[in-house]
């Protein structure tokens, strides 16, 4: 039997809580206008009353819905945190909807939701080859920032909060990733986590400026294993681990870059954990804390979308991949419930090795 098929070796309390809920920590990856995916797995499991959240680790895209997620746990419970998730995505389409990131009449013949023939992204595309957000957003202006504090509480978020949150960002000057946690989170905190180093300007905080988390941790997995007790840890996966094809053309060769580089850092730490996982299941490894992973992902879907859908916040295209994130969510809830706690629901030799 494989070591993912064998139960924990011990119980562990914090698996089953009072009111008989299954206890989960979260892992939510980047992947800009995709997110709308995650806020539908998101949606579907608020529905799920058998299901609690201990913590959650992010990046980018998944910093933004986990920190709406948890301020509307905190505020109002489950419902109100779904409405907070349909609120600021709805408010962030609207923010968006006259800037001139617009698909073409050419993109919405082609039907993928893409950019690449719209005119302002175009633009805006070759200016980041030969300039920086310095320059042509020299007044740092961002307008998810504006939807975040129009939607979050952050002083209210930072007194109560309902679940454990690690957001990731990059250190410019080191490159290491920084964790910032639930207590200190501001709207500067959840932008220096989504900040894309060709569009926006680095984000400082305490003297040091960040760039997007997902450069070194898409997201980071260590601060679910050190400071929660629950074993469990569904990850939401948008950047695609693999593409059959070759890229040929300059926009497809730095989307996969970029896909590639955003998972470096997740499957080196999952190997990490599919490691310790092996020598806990030995027992050579006293005390150690066996992982169980799950994975609720939609690569056959975003492999489909060209890398510049990313950015397209057109109301159509969220509530599309919404739609697949409940849907997708709602299978791996019925195929995957009954192993949580038990064991892990993907075999991690085979994705991550």
């Amino acid at each position: 039997m494989n070591f993912i098929d064998k139960p924990a070796n011990t119980a562990n309390p914090q698996q089953i809580t009072m009111a008989g809920q299954k206890v989960v920590n979260l892992a939510l990856q980047g992947g800009g206008s995709h997110g709308a995916f995650t806020w539908g797995v998101l949606d579907r499991l608020l529905e799920e009353e058998r299901l609690s959240f201990e913590g959650i680790t992010a990046s980018s895209a998944g910093s933004v819905n986990a920190v709406v997620l948890a301020y509307g746990l905190a505020v109002g419970g489950r419902e109100e945190a779904r409405n907070a998730l349909h609120l600021f995505w709805k408010k962030l389409s609207e923010a968006t909807s006259h800037g001139i990131m617009q698909p073409s009449l050419v993109d919405k013949m082609i039907g993928k939701f893409g950019l690449d023939h719209s005119p302002g992204y175009l633009f805006m595309d070759a200016l980041s080859y030969f300039t920086s957000p310095y320059f042509y957003n020299p007044r740092n202006l961002n307008p998810l920032k504006n939807v975040l504090e129009a939607v979050v509480d952050f002083e209210r978020l930072r007194q109560s909060p309902a679940v454990k949150l690690f957001l990731c960002a990059t250190n410019v000057r080191t490159g290491k990733v920084k964790i910032f946690k639930s207590e200190e989170l501001g709207p500067n905190h959840v932008i220096a986590s989504t900040c894309l180093p060709l569009l926006m300007q680095p984000v400082e905080i305490d003297g040091e400026v960040y760039w997007d988390g997902g450069l070194s941790g898409n997201p980071a997995v260590f601060p679910l294993v050190y400071e929660c007790e629950t074993r469990d840890i569904v990850m939401v996966h948008l950047t695609p681990a693999e593409r059959p094809e070759i890229p040929v053309t300059s926009h497809g060769i730095m989307n996969r870059m970029q896909e590639i580089g955003f998972n470096a850092a997740l499957i080196r730490e999952m190997r990490a954990v599919t490691f310790v996982n092996k020598r806990v299941d030995e027992g050579k490894m006293a005390g150690g804390k066996l992982m169980l992973i799950h994975v609720i992902e939609a690569e056959d879907v975003i492999r489909e979308f060209p890398g510049s859908s990313r950015l397209n916040n057109n109301w159509d295209f969220l509530s599309h991949l919404y739609e697949i994130g409940r849907v997708r969510t709602d299978q791996w809830l019925a195929a995957n419930f009954d192993d949580l706690g038990k064991k892990s629901t993907i075999d991690l030799e085979e994705k991550y090795f």
